[in-house]
């Protein structure tokens, strides 16, 4: 693999990980930045689905900030186990290493979710010392103040994190127009 192919997702290599896009978290979102989120959320797990990527799910504290948005939930794989935490860092959550870990040859982590400068932020900063490559989907996460979710990309810039966003991971999963689920997943985009 080249150096510029080993920079792109790969959907042989991807896992999907969807942190904390939940009920009351999202209602304390601008509604456009809310709306925004859900809406790529959905389009990385549809085009997930489609190319049989795993996906991991989290809920931060799931009594007090309600489950996962149901137009985000709705997509979720069928024998999807939500990791629930009250730990900010999903890799200290019961349960989300053992499913991380159960795709080894799934070195590619690809984050959404809220918030970026908080969960997002720790959850990136912990698999890239794990040694994963991490991909923060810059249009599927979120922080209540902008300048937080923009600090939180700077520093995850910093860190290593590849920040992206969703058409360039769902493009970079596909490769080639010719692939078999190439009109599917560019449906979910229009």
């Amino acid at each position: 693999m080249g150096t510029t192919t080993a920079l792109l997702c790969a959907a042989e290599t991807s896992q999907l990980v969807v942190i904390d896009v939940q009920v009351r978290l999202a209602a304390a979102m601008p509604p456009e930045v809310r709306e925004r989120v859900v809406k790529n959320t959905a389009i990385l797990l549809q085009a997930a689905r489609l190319l049989e990527l795993p996906v991991i799910a989290t809920e931060q504290y799931p009594k007090g900030l309600g489950n996962t948005e149901d137009d985000v939930a709705q997509h979720f794989p069928a024998q999807l186990d939500v990791v629930c935490k009250t730990c900010f860092a999903s890799s200290g959550a019961a349960g989300f290493n053992a499913a991380l870990d159960a795709h080894r040859g799934r070195h590619q982590v690809i984050l959404a979710g809220m918030e970026a400068h908080v969960c997002v932020l720790q959850t990136a900063m912990e698999l890239l010392g794990r040694g994963y490559q991490v991909f923060v989907v810059e249009d599927a996460v979120s922080s209540r103040d902008e300048a937080n979710r923009q600090n939180a990309m700077a520093r995850l810039r910093q860190a290593g994190a590849i920040v992206t966003n969703t058409e360039s991971v769902v493009f970079e999963w596909l490769r080639d127009a010719a692939h078999p689920q190439f009109k599917a997943i560019t449906a979910l985009i229009k």
